[in-house]
């Protein structure tokens, strides 16, 4: 027995080991220009290789999709058993939600995708919409990015240890109060427990290639996805040990710290966990498409600002119709025009037997980071019998929500963006609206809570913010929000949309999210001049909000014509978008200003001199050509790699 929890202890520090390498190089998959991210889509998809290889599967005609069991489970239901085949973390004993599809090409499902939003589409218009190819059409949202690369990791270890080293190992049982409440930054609260938490940030520190030498990376695409820290990461570790008991003692309790920092008593409001928070919006819009309401056609109204996870869904809602509220410049709708729509569907009845049933909105927008007066719209929208659901995804880490002061129905949100980017995500919704089976949501609830370390990630990351105080992160993120504002308006050529004056009286609605052009420089190329130059990893592009996108730069219908002629035609063609800077809990002033820094400089500087040998730039020290660092850059990929897939 000794032996035996010997080789398990040493096979859980070797995924520990490779969890942790990609937990310093961590971001979105798929996009974003910086360092992180081209590092982490390029470790996901090397998972989908390592999958292949242990099943024994060579031939392209195969495609590997991720998806939670209850995706899964839908998933086969439309395949051939003879066209498949499959394997799962739970085959393993690891708590990672994670199951793998391998599927051939030709018997993939068309049509629409049984889960919409996030990745899954290549352009969306306010009426149509072009589906991504597979694998990401079936890969709604941002996916278990961290858990997948650790189910590769366990493939790869189980080859060598067996396949069932990591099943009831008899580690030492913990308690869940330590596992959770407690951690080396016990003494410290508010403002010092957030400068020592940034100071254990995984990646802190971590040096990339630029064309001024190795320089530390800055994320400042937050909006995206975040990094994690040490108590967290911990957090992960320890609940991946424990016994079956102790991991159901874990769900309950971090449902109770959920249900605290919400404002959701559990006498009022059902916690479901999800992969994220597009799956949790997808449950909501079954349901709603199950009303029974005889003899009415449900209406559902949302905003131009949405996330296309927050309008997808519900453009498929059968015999349902969507309208949507427009916005001013700076992102805010008028509660006098929703109000209007809902007497006229809802009082007057002017519009047949159409009733608007849901009223469906971004707690913040991840395009111009403005938060609706959500309370106030609410009272709106429940004084003619709608409910409200609140797609917190951009909310839920920089402001105090308390759904029952807020009076918000349905929310959901996505633990990557609270630090926590271990495949979790929830759907907090008043008892008595989800319109499911029994079975259904036994299935559900299974599949989420299967994900116990990434559960377990979340209610350490809610118990941590709550130590600092949400107040006080809002306060210095406004703080940051305000210099880099001012140090950004400085630069010729550049234009910031939305509010962009820190004394404006609407600042104080506003994250440290910036939507930012510069004059003469597409998006994506800007991008990629900040992760060369600076080491700085920001997003550009159409930021998963297409329609607001187009309206920002004006698109017109015959342009939008053309725009989706030219993605069929040429789908590797890069379209207009526009950049986005995002603040999160470990950006710091030097950080932002290291951003205006080089932003100036790309504005000064032509970006096709770059690629110019021995360029002098701003520091006065002498510049690595463009070409050499971009191929430091693919070293630095594959060196990542390696660290985290160690190949016996």
């Amino acid at each position: 027995m000794m032996q035996e929890n010997n080789k398990a202890e040493k096979a859980y520090a070797e995924l520990e080991h490779g969890v942790y390498a990609a937990l310093e190089t961590y971001s979105n998959v798929h996009r974003g220009s910086g360092h992180n991210s081209v590092v982490t889509t390029h470790l996901y998809e090397q998972a989908r290789e390592i999958v292949l290889d242990y099943l024994g599967i060579s031939d392209n005609k195969f495609l590997v999709i991720f998806c939670t069991p209850a995706r899964a489970s839908a998933m086969v239901l439309q395949l051939d058993p003879e066209c498949f085949q499959s394997v799962s973390s739970a085959d393993f004993g690891l708590p990672l939600g994670v199951c793998a599809l391998v599927i051939d090409r030709k018997v993939l499902p068309k049509g629409t995708p049984f889960q919409t939003g996030g990745g899954t589409t290549r352009l969306i218009s306010r009426e149509w919409v072009l589906w991504a190819d597979a694998p990401d059409r079936f890969e709604a949202g941002t996916p278990a990015i961290i858990n997948v690369i650790a189910f590769a990791r366990t493939l790869q270890l189980i080859r060598l240890y067996g396949k069932d080293i990591f099943r009831d190992p008899t580690f030492e049982k913990m308690d869940v109060d330590d596992i959770l409440h407690h951690d080396e930054l016990d003494e410290y609260s508010g403002r010092e427990l957030l400068s020592k938490l940034k100071q254990t940030l995984i990646g802190h520190g971590t040096h990339v290639p630029t064309m001024s030498g190795n320089l530390p990376f800055i994320n400042l695409d937050n909006s995206a996805s975040t990094q994690t820290f040490t108590p967290v990461w911990s957090a992960v570790r320890h609940s991946w040990r424990q016994p079956e008991a102790t991991r159901k003692e874990i769900v309950r309790e971090v449902t109770s710290i959920c249900a605290g920092a919400l404002g959701a008593p559990a006498k009022t409001y059902d916690l479901v966990f999800t992969s994220n928070a597009t799956e949790a919006i997808n449950l909501a819009a079954r349901s709603l498409g199950r009303a029974t309401d005889v003899g009415t056609e449900p209406v559902v109204i949302n905003t131009i600002l949405e996330h296309s996870s927050n309008d997808l869904p519900w453009r498929f809602i059968p015999h349902g119709s969507l309208i949507r509220l427009e916005a001013d410049e700076d992102g805010f709708i008028d509660p006098g025009v929703l109000e209007k729509i809902l007497v006229e569907y809802n009082e007057k009845c002017t519009h047949g037997n159409k009733r608007v049933r849901l009223v469906a909105l971004s707690g913040a927008s991840n395009v111009l980071g403005v938060c609706n007066d959500i309370a106030a719209l609410s009272r709106i929208v429940h004084r003619f019998g709608a409910h409200l659901l609140v797609d917190a995804a951009q909310l839920i880490a920089h402001r105090k929500v308390s759904m029952e002061d807020l009076g918000i129905d349905y929310l959901a949100f996505s633990a990557h963006k609270v630090y926590a980017p271990f495949g979790c995500g929830m759907l907090v919704v008043r008892k008595g609206l989800l319109n499911l089976t029994p079975e259904e949501l036994l299935l559900i609830r299974s599949s989420g809570e299967e994900n116990v370390g990434g559960i377990a990630a979340l209610g350490k990351a809610f118990v941590l913010l709550q130590r600092i105080g949400m107040d006080l992160i809002r306060e210095e993120e406004q703080a940051l929000t305000s210099r880099l504002l001012k140090g950004m308006l400085k630069i010729d050529g550049l234009r910031i949309y939305g509010i962009k004056d820190p004394d404006s009286p609407r600042f104080g609605n506003k994250l440290g999210v910036v939507l930012f052009s510069l004059k003469g420089i597409m998006a994506d190329r800007m991008a990629k001049e900040l992760a060369v130059r600076g080491g700085i990893g920001v997003r550009a592009g159409c930021l998963c909000a297409h329609i607001l996108i187009k309206h920002l730069l004006n698109f017109k219908p015959f342009f939008e014509k053309v725009q989706r002629l030219i993605v069929i035609l040429f789908p590797m063609i890069n379209l207009p978008g526009l950049a986005r800077v995002s603040l999160g809990l470990p950006t710091s002033e030097k950080d932002v200003d290291e951003f205006i820094r080089v932003l100036a400089e790309i504005a000064r500087k032509p970006v096709k001199t770059a690629d110019n040998p021995h360029t002098p730039t701003d520091k006065g020290t002498i510049s690595i050509p463009k070409k050499v660092v971009e191929q430091q850059m693919k070293d630095f990929t594959q060196a990542t790699a390696l660290k985290v897939y160690f190949q016996f």
